[in-house]
């Protein structure tokens, strides 16, 4: 059973079938305008809040972020009075449940921006490579990726290029991934294979799994390249120790939304590790 309440989008048949077979498939043109706008400004505010913290601490790369060439700005929506209508609204709620079922968690939230002219690429990895690189005896199973652009993605701009789980066996396999040290990205794949481009315009959403390989282009455009990441999972996710491992922020139950912004920080939601990396004025708020 998917989400129930009233929705007049719904995710086409054919597109979860696409996602079953290969880890992703494409949603054209779902958001709305209005969302668009809202989270484009979102997107300004969070890396203008990014430069200013590296100002401070007189830095230019921070984690797998790099100064005015490409941003990873995560688990930042509660910082907003807006971003959650988006995070547990019905268009996700519809997403979501069509592909991991009536139950859904957030997992994680993050901008992913690329800057103009210098925006820098992103090696083959999956998403839970990233998991797998903290914790090596993980065994949990794929969460969602919705991949949100908030311009139209191109080769030029440094859209993603994917490769079907059938390519390197990828449907229920975390492959090793090594930390590339210039860029402190990890890499899962050096191989020939090219994968598949996805261009797609402003509001539409690329959804595929976490064990899905991909990689992102250079922007070598005149103007930034931005995306809004949600990840969610059909249940907590949880390390190797049992202890919860990001977030899992309760969204839809049952195909009901039951999100309540007055308990999403509590510790059965967000891990200590993440609550470590956030502003101290939430915490405290808490």
């Amino acid at each position: 059973m998917a989400y129930t309440g009233s929705m007049e989008y719904q995710v086409p048949t054919v597109s979860v079938d696409e996602y079953r077979e290969t880890g992703f498939t494409i949603l054209p043109s779902v958001i709305d305008t209005g969302t668009l706008e809202m989270l484009r400004e979102e997107s300004a505010y969070f890396v203008g809040y990014t430069d200013a913290v590296m100002d401070a601490k007189g830095i230019e790369v921070m984690g797998i972020t790099h100064r005015g060439k490409r941003y990873f700005i995560s688990n930042r929506y509660r910082s907003s009075t807006r971003i959650s209508s988006f995070l547990f609204g019905p268009l996700m709620a519809e997403i979501t449940t069509s592909f991991l079922g009536d139950t859904v968690y957030l997992f994680n939230e993050q901008w992913v921006v690329k800057g103009a002219d210098q925006g820098m690429k992103f090696a083959w990895h999956q998403d839970s490579g990233y998991v797998k690189a903290f914790d090596p005896a993980t065994t949990h199973p794929p969460y969602l990726t919705c991949w949100c652009a908030l311009d139209d993605m191109t080769e030029a701009n440094g859209t993603i290029s994917v490769l079907p789980h059938d390519v390197l066996g990828t449907r229920d396999r975390i492959l090793d991934h090594r930390r590339e040290e210039e860029t402190n990205d990890l890499v899962g794949y050096r191989g020939n294979e090219s994968g598949e481009l996805v261009t797609m315009s402003a509001g539409s959403v690329a959804v595929f799994s976490s064990t899905t390989m991909h990689r992102s282009g250079p922007n070598t455009t005149d103007g930034q390249r931005r995306v809004y990441l949600a990840q969610y999972s059909a249940s907590p996710l949880t390390s190797s120790n049992g202890e919860l491992w990001s977030q899992a922020v309760p969204f839809v139950k049952q195909g009901e939304l039951v999100y309540s912004k007055k308990d999403d920080l509590d510790e059965l939601t967000v891990s200590p590790r993440i609550r470590q990396s956030m502003p101290a004025e939430l915490i405290k708020s808490d």
